[in-house]
């Protein structure tokens, strides 16, 4: 019985094999894909697709400096990582003085409606505390804390559930109406 096991084992992994051989994707993918700019081998080279970013412009902002800081279980404290993205997100933003920021802050679902939209306020107002702290003018920024109406991802497990508990920082040209 354990040889024909083995024997239906070895046939299932041979017709993978043929299968993943019959599959071509270079056609599709020279279709999807913008030919690759010449690296210089810096690590500062730009990913493909994304040469022509203008510096100070909204994808500057998403590439290179990063827009989300993530916070522990029912907190509020800004961590190293969190403080060394809001660091950038200072810099970035004190060269380009003419963009306003929208700090959304959400919660996961630990706790009480209440009591995660408290804490995603309380997390926003701290991003927008930092910032402030480091030269960003506090009329260039308001903070909105949504609680856990905005899940990334409606999971149970604790190592998916930080992606909900976080900070985004969003340019905007003009405050949002009241």
């Amino acid at each position: 019985m354990s040889a024909m096991i083995g024997y239906t084992k070895l046939l299932a992994g041979a017709a993978m094999l043929l299968a993943l051989a019959a599959c071509s994707t270079t056609e599709v993918a020279s279709l999807e894909e913008p030919a690759a700019v010449p690296m210089t081998g810096q690590t500062n080279d730009p990913a493909p697709g994304f040469e022509n970013v203008a510096a100070g412009s909204e994808e500057d902002f998403i590439l290179n400096v990063g827009r989300r800081i993530y916070f522990k279980q029912d907190s509020a404290a800004l961590d190293t990582v969190a403080m060394a993205t809001l660091d950038n997100q200072a810099a970035w933003l004190n060269r380009n003085p003419t963009w306003l920021l929208k700090l959304q802050g959400f919660a996961d679902d630990s706790g009480s409606a209440s009591n995660m939209q408290t804490l995603s306020q309380k997390r926003a107002d701290a991003a927008m505390a930092y910032l402030a702290s480091k030269g960003v003018d506090p009329k260039r920024m308001w903070a909105k804390g949504y609680g856990n109406d905005r899940e990334v991802r409606d999971c149970t497990e604790r190592s998916c559930k930080v992606q909900n508990r976080r900070v985004v920082t969003n340019l905007r040209t003009q405050p949002d109406a009241v």
